[in-house]
């Protein structure tokens, strides 16, 4: 896996009481969220640019109020035309 070097102001960390390890965790996580968030990446990849499982993953987007499923509304509309075409 490839890394990413992104500065930040000395004590950042301590400022949001983290230790330095949480804050890179913390950012590694938010990053991935919200490239998922965007639709840019799937939940498995973003779970594994966050260094988390799947499930864990998708647990932890609660804790910030991002939605864990992530469909489009057009995505939806063929769905719902899918089923209805089942009957």
């Amino acid at each position: 896996m490839k890394t990413v070097t992104i500065p930040y102001p000395e004590g950042l960390p301590q400022t949001l009481k983290l230790s330095d390890s949480e804050f890179t965790k913390e950012v590694r996580f938010l990053a991935a969220a919200k490239l998922y968030e965007l639709g840019k990446i799937s939940s498995g990849k973003a779970a594994k640019m966050a260094g988390l499982d799947r499930v864990s993953f998708l647990e932890k987007l609660g804790h910030y109020k991002i939605p864990a499923i992530n469909i489009q509304a057009e995505e939806i509309e063929k769905e719902v035309k899918a089923v209805t075409s089942l009957k």
